[in-house]
């Protein structure tokens, strides 16, 4: 335990200090993420608008909030890909990976943890500006400050885990697009990342608590922007570490089988 600890504190650090190097590239990678949201933004509250100032309980100001809680989720949730997973491969840096004394997947899951301390740093100011902008109704109580920060956290190791298993795939097959466009599709409907999930159709609610995708996205902007009792919030942190939990022995299932496919390649 004490080296997989070790290990975690030391490529955070790293991590944190490779990505301090590029404030300026990590700040043009953001921005380009903050458009999809800003869209988003503009069209529900313009809907709101010629509804007369409320859809579905928001107005303007409260999807002005929910889209700028959006853009700090959707940073965490940057995790290895499958496209990531198909140039190790091909690449042969899997190779390397294997002759380290530890799963390759930790070292994924403690750089991008690092990239996210950076991550959040660098957001603070967009969402000053955002919020400028944009007047957000957002006033979270302190506990649900508590619960968004392991929330966004869980969120991150959630993801991390359904695209590992969505990349392994690459152990069986060159091309893993097209599952990970369906996979894509699937996350926009049922996560809450295209509209707040309670705006969509019952069925669509009912279906998103089955799928990681919810927890992974909808949960944690709702810990900070909704109405959520107690109850809800501790329910809703133990369907991520559920969601976790079960990802992990998932991909220790997968990883057996799939590096039984594995060839070495490289240029």
């Amino acid at each position: 335990m004490k080296r997989y600890i070790d290990f975690y504190i030391t490529s955070i650090k790293l991590a944190i200090m490779e990505q301090w190097q590029y404030p300026i590239a990590n700040y043009f990678y953001m921005i380009g993420m903050v458009a999809e949201p800003v869209i988003y933004m503009v069209v529900w509250s313009a809907v709101a608008t010629q509804q007369g100032g409320t859809i579905g309980g928001y107005t303007p100001a409260a999807f002005a909030a929910y889209y700028i809680v959006w853009t700090l989720v959707r940073s965490m949730n940057v995790v290895f890909t499958p496209y990531g997973w198909e140039w190790r491969i091909r690449q042969g840096q899997l190779s390397m990976s294997l002759m380290r004394p530890i799963h390759p997947l930790h070292n994924d899951v403690a750089f991008f943890a690092g990239w996210k301390v950076v991550t959040i740093i660098l957001w603070i100011p967009l969402a000053l500006a955002l919020s400028f902008f944009f007047k957000p109704d957002l006033h979270p109580t302190f506990l649900q400050g508590v619960v968004f920060f392991f929330a966004i956290w869980f969120a991150y190791l959630i993801r991390t885990m359904t695209l590992s298993i969505l990349g392994m795939v690459t152990f069986w097959t060159t091309r893993v697009s097209a599952l990970f466009e369906l996979y894509f599709a699937a996350e926009l409907i049922l996560s809450g990342r295209l509209v707040p999930l309670s705006l969509m159709p019952d069925w669509v609610q009912r279906a998103a608590w089955f799928f990681p995708f919810r927890w992974a996205f909808g949960f944690p902007i709702e810990t900070l922007t909704g109405n959520m009792s107690v109850n809800d919030l501790f329910l809703g942190l133990g369907m991520q570490i559920a969601w976790i939990v079960f990802g992990a022995l998932v991909v220790s299932i997968v990883w057996k089988f799939a590096i039984r496919q594995f060839s070495a390649v490289g240029g």
